[in-house]
């Protein structure tokens, strides 16, 4: 295994920081087989992959060389639990490695979910809150089932956040605890400015926020779901993050684009949850066709002209492709 990844240069220089870590790796330790299809379900892993999971997990553990990449990078996950922005990079393995290397990350996942229930019950943080958090881990294999056709995560890096109590689902939203940046805080702070300060203090550059994430598989985007979410979010941070402060919501998506505006009602849910925020400036412009397309139709890699045209926003983000034009991120923030 180790061999196809210094085969690859990228993938060398990141094997190379996994193995010169400083200190002992935290040890990795995976269900027996009998065990893992309860630990696999409680993650929400769709019942169509247990089985095979459940297969490979021998011949993982069996792999020397694999056994030793899992303890390291499960020790890059866990280590400085719970600090925003510490979540390591976990790429897209060689295809060669088979569907090994599409499921390797689905073992860090399960190898670190004692750490992560751990840090959970540390800072009291209900166990239904942990668990559908943790089981996000089981929609990413359903999403990639339905772009790819098999087993894997499309994005291996992304579950991270969640295993390391970065980011916790909250009813429709997911919120991630992270802090401003020098863009998005410095139009934050050029609002406040204006508004005079309020109470004397102005939110900027460095301050904690909220960045909202928004799933498939949870049900429209409704403004009343919306609202429940926030009000959850506002007191659960509260209480089991009472150090810090979080006046603001952020979000980067390309249901942000106020392109889609031209398409779709007034009274749609995007457009409804994009009267939410206010834009941020000093962003750049660089298309991101491949982004709606894949959160749309399940593959980023179809062809424009064979995008369905089923629903409003499928409408939407095809035939605006179709005309010639192009999909961008929005960037937008509120006040909490």
């Amino acid at each position: 295994m180790l061999e196809a990844l210094r085969a690859d240069e990228q993938l060398a220089g990141w094997l190379g920081g996994m193995e010169s870590a400083g200190g002992p790796p935290a040890r990795a330790v995976l269900p027996e087989a009998d065990e893992l299809p309860e630990t696999l379900l409680d993650l929400a892993v769709p019942h169509e992959d247990v089985n095979g999971l459940v297969a490979l997990r021998d011949r993982l553990w069996e792999d020397e060389e694999a056994r030793r990449l899992l303890d390291r990078c499960v020790d890059a996950l866990v280590r400085d639990m719970g600090k925003p922005g510490g979540t390591p990079e976990f790429p897209v393995l060689p295809d060669g490695l088979g569907e090994l290397g599409r499921c390797f990350f689905v073992y860090v996942y399960v190898a670190a979910l004692p750490y992560a229930r751990e840090y959970h019950r540390g800072r009291g943080i209900p166990d239904e809150v942990s668990r559908r958090t943790l089981a996000d881990l089981g929609r990413h294999l359903a999403v990639h089932r339905r772009a790819r056709g098999g087993r894997g995560l499309l994005v291996p890096g992304w579950n991270g956040l969640h295993f390391r109590g970065e980011l916790y689902q909250l009813g429709r939203l997911q919120f991630q605890r992270a802090v401003l940046g020098e863009r998005m805080g410095g139009a934050v702070a050029r609002a406040g400015a204006r508004a005079g300060g309020g109470a004397g203090r102005v939110v900027g550059p460095g301050d904690p926020c909220l960045n909202l994430h928004i799933t498939d598989y949870r049900g429209p985007l409704s403004p009343e779901a919306c609202d429940r979410s926030l009000d959850l979010a506002r007191e659960f941070f509260a209480r089991h993050f009472p150090e810090e402060r979080y006046e603001t919501a952020v979000c980067h998506s390309w249901l942000l684009d106020p392109q889609l505006r031209r398409y779709l009602p007034a009274d749609s849910n995007i457009v409804r949850f994009q009267d939410r925020f206010h834009p941020a400036d000093g962003y750049g412009q660089d298309p991101d066709d491949s982004t709606p397309v894949g959160f749309v139709f399940g593959d980023r890699d179809l062809a424009v002209d064979r995008l369905p045209r089923r629903t409003t926003v499928e409408r939407a983000v095809g035939d605006h492709l179709r005309s010639g034009g192009h999909w961008y991120g929005g960037h937008g923030w509120f006040s909490l």
